[in-house]
């Protein structure tokens, strides 16, 4: 296959992945998303790094999923927050992603001067999970939400970085931030029902 077709493909399945985990209600459903965003954010590091450096970025990416899935399996099912109890519902939330989008249009547009060196394929990949994870934040308190809002936001970044360095060391480092992220994010979700009992 071409590497420009999987390389938008890889575009269209994070941001369409990246707009499931904002407008679902289902906290295993963004989990699975999740796992399925970090493929497509391997195919766009892939495009810049070597397959092992990219690949180190999608284990640990999932790494941060089973973590947060394992959190979210330990806790009482009487104590987890209702599926159902988003602020803001899947309808403003796909037209706040639709909005985004239009937003990330026009800055890729007018990107040409200050980031040439990123294709333009990978600056929509880069920015639509900056975006959306910026606008997942702003969206919820829920601990697990928010972790993958961040999860999403540091995707975007190492997207955009993986296309003008490739160290070795920075790539560990920010493994190292995805797994911490997930830790975090697992005793924000744990510590209330410890309390409890």
């Amino acid at each position: 296959m071409n590497s420009t077709f999987m390389i938008l493909l890889a575009v269209i399945l994070v941001s369409l992945t990246a707009a499931f985990i904002l407008a679902s209600r289902d906290w295993r459903y963004c989990i699975i998303a999740l796992a399925v965003q970090y493929i497509g954010v391997f195919i766009l590091v892939n495009a810049s790094w070597p397959t092992e450096m990219a690949a180190a970025k999608m284990l640990s990416g999932w790494m941060a999923g089973a973590i947060l899935g394992i959190a979210m399996t330990t806790i009482p099912k009487n104590q987890r927050e209702p599926e159902g109890s988003m602020k803001f519902g899947p309808v403003f939330r796909i037209i706040a992603t639709a909005f985004l989008t239009l937003a990330i249009a026009s800055l890729i547009l007018h990107s040409e001067n200050w980031l040439e060196m990123i294709t333009v394929p990978i600056k929509w990949g880069s920015f639509m999970l900056i975006g959306i994870g910026l606008l997942q934040l702003s969206l919820t308190s829920h601990s697990l939400r928010v972790i993958i809002g961040l999860l999403t936001i540091l995707s975007g970044f190492e997207v955009i970085y993986a296309a003008i360095e490739t160290s070795t060391l920075v790539t560990g480092l920010l493994a190292g931030v995805n797994l911490g992220l997930a830790l975090v994010g697992a005793y924000l979700l744990i510590a209330p029902t410890m309390e409890a009992s």
